[in-house]
């Protein structure tokens, strides 16, 4: 599987783009059913409760194969409906895939994410970047409308006039902009990035797990039902909650005041 290089670390899993030499573009054939499978199977093993998404080598990844778009070969050939499909069976099954993680998502930025690579930052709960990462979606200087779902993603993140002035102008900013417009949690120094990931990390995994997933499912859902709806869902979610030794063991560790440990029971 040599898009994706996974490696684990007690409750955290580590997802890195592995195609330095290409800035870990995307879009050749089975990408998409690559980070399909890796995330149902994140999703099903309920030892993760953490994921870390990076990139190898200068960049976090340059968004969609150009070279391959400027030829018209593999998943940029054919006609109209053979390009439709191809988006549709690969692309968007990285967005789909990225986007249904149940665990918290950590985007450790660490060079340019552009295009779908700015996309697939987005896709991410939490984004962390390293003073040498840059954020572009440039789609209209090639001719292409945002195609991955970034149209949906960037006006949650920042705002619809900011995301606005990224899609019109093409313009890539550099990460402090990026932080001062909420795209990026925050700035580290490039060395210390995975560093600042992983801490992040540990401390979100040592939340109780079930909990933790089903917060993740409740804030996604809050972004398109009514606030009613959001009480409604919460109040059939809480009592769950109430019942597991995770609440009694967070009650307990309060009130003893130690760290608790949470053991997804």
């Amino acid at each position: 599987m040599s898009l994706l290089r996974i490696e684990r670390n007690g409750h955290v899993a580590t997802l890195t783009l592995d195609r330095p030499d290409s800035l870990n573009a995307l879009g050749s054939d089975g990408d998409g059913k690559i980070f399909q499978q890796v995330c149902e199977e994140l999703n099903d093993d309920l030892d993760v409760r953490c994921v870390i998404l990076t990139g190898a080598g200068k960049a976090f990844s340059a968004g969609g194969d150009v070279k391959a778009m400027r030829a018209r070969t593999g998943n940029f050939g054919g006609g109209g409906v053979d390009l439709r499909n191809h988006y549709r069976t690969n692309i968007h099954l990285i967005a789909r895939a990225l986007y249904g993680l149940d665990v918290p998502l950590i985007a450790a930025i660490n060079g340019p994410a552009i295009g779908l690579g700015c996309d697939v930052a987005c896709f991410a709960d939490i984004r962390i970047a390293s003073e040498k990462a840059r954020f572009g979606v440039t789609f209209l200087k090639l001719g292409l409308i945002p195609g991955d779902g970034g149209s949906w993603l960037l006006p949650r993140a920042i705002g619809q006039s900011r995301a606005s002035e990224l899609f019109f102008t093409g313009d890539v900013i550099d990460a402090p902009t990026a932080a001062e417009w909420g795209l990026i949690s925050r700035v580290v120094p490039h060395d210390s990035l995975m560093d600042e990931a992983m801490a992040m990390a540990t401390k979100i995994a040592a939340m109780p797990p079930h909990a933790l997933r089903l917060t993740k499912r409740l804030m996604r859902q809050g972004q398109s039902i009514s606030y009613d709806a959001a009480l409604d869902l919460a109040a059939s979610t809480q009592p769950l909650m109430h019942l597991t030794e995770d609440h009694m063991e967070g009650l307990d560790a309060l009130l003893e005041k130690r760290p608790a440990d949470f053991s997804g029971r």
